[in-house]
């Protein structure tokens, strides 16, 4: 274990009482080139070398299925190709949008290695490898490493409710494994919020890259700048308040509604980088409907279901315990595809 984690577990006993360095955020102008990287090297069957997170919109993906419940390959290398050319900033793949908590070991490696062939060094992969078991996650990350993604979304571990000092071991335990780790706070899902204080405990490992901030509460962005300074990218994980998030000084968002709309949510982060504010408003206009709509049912039934409607799967298949859309979503759904400009009014 590195000196570095030894004296973070060394404070977790006072972790609560932990104060702020008061670290501000001073002016920081928009880049583009603007990333967090790890110089850890990785040692991994695929030797490639690890494209780092930038600013932008990372696309929460879909895992496309067949009728009958099998990865659909040939639809999953269509979608991702279509994020190339949209211009998508980010991929985020297998996580709760990816439905990977129903995927085995084997699914997950067939689909990474699909995302690997179609994308790397064209747009960062980022691995979900977020579940309640460290092992399990150690188990995942490992598989991510060799097949040759970019980076680890690591969730809070759900439904147990660790205290803070085992959150923050458990993401300096999987920061030591090499690869670049985005930390993911979703309370709402997992019954448990990281705390911004424990956020910098685990800022200066050279492996923690960035936060998906799922909270939905834009005055937590900047308390979480005031700890950790630029040491991290901030992404927004709500797509009802990403813009928002993101004019306010965060870096991006990691979005389930650029499952169908990629250029558009590429346009409107790079927008609200800018602090063009007329331009957020002009492309996000058109999108809040659907950015609300797509959450009609639990995530991601709306959202393939989306898809689907505009001919990029066959299927809106989910495996279970989820279904399919219930019809009385589906002229919702139509409506804000329309809305945004998505579909034609008589498609």
């Amino acid at each position: 274990m590195r000196p570095l984690i030894l004296a973070a577990v060394a404070l977790l006993a006072s972790a609560d009482a932990f104060q702020s360095s008061q670290i501000r955020r001073a002016g920081l102008a928009f880049s583009p080139s603007r990333t967090r990287s790890s110089s850890t090297a990785i040692t991994a069957s695929n030797a490639n070398e690890i494209v780092p997170l930038k600013q932008g919109s990372t696309v929460a993906l879909i895992t496309p299925m067949t009728p009958t419940g099998e990865v659909d390959m040939p639809a999953l290398r269509n979608i991702l190709r279509f994020h190339v050319e949209s211009g998508t900033d980010g991929l985020c793949i297998l996580g709760t949008t990816g439905e990977a908590s129903t995927l085995s070991m084997a699914e997950r490696a067939t689909v990474l290695t699909a995302a690997v062939e179609e994308v790397k060094g064209k747009i960062p992969i980022m691995a979900g490898v977020g579940t309640i078991d460290p092992e399990h996650v150690k188990e995942m990350t490992q598989q991510a490493i060799d097949v040759g993604c970019d980076a680890a979304l690591v969730v809070t571990p759900y439904y147990v409710k660790p205290p803070q000092r085992g959150l923050v071991k458990h993401f300096l335990t999987m920061a030591e494994m090499g690869l670049p780790v985005v930390i993911y706070n979703v309370p709402g899902r997992t019954g448990v919020d990281f705390q911004s204080n424990n956020l910098a405990l685990c800022a200066d490992h050279e492996n923690i890259v960035a936060l998906k901030d799922a909270t939905g509460d834009l005055d937590r962005l900047e308390e979480v700048r005031n700890y950790v300074g630029d040491k991290l990218l901030l992404y927004s994980g709500d797509d009802s308040t990403e813009a928002e998030y993101v004019l306010r000084g965060g870096d991006g968002c990691i979005s389930v509604t650029a499952n169908v709309a990629p250029a558009q949510m590429h346009n409107l982060i790079m927008a609200a980088l800018n602090k063009d504010v007329a331009e957020v408003e002009k492309i996000n206009g058109p999108l809040k409907e659907l950015h609300n709509n797509l959450f009609c049912e639990a995530n991601p039934i709306p959202a393939k279901w989306a898809v689907k409607r505009i001919g990029k799967m066959d299927s809106a298949y989910c495996r279970p315990p989820l279904d399919e859309l219930a019809p009385e979503f589906h002229s919702l759904i139509e409506v804000s595809l329309t809305e945004a400009g998505l579909l034609l009014p008589t498609q």
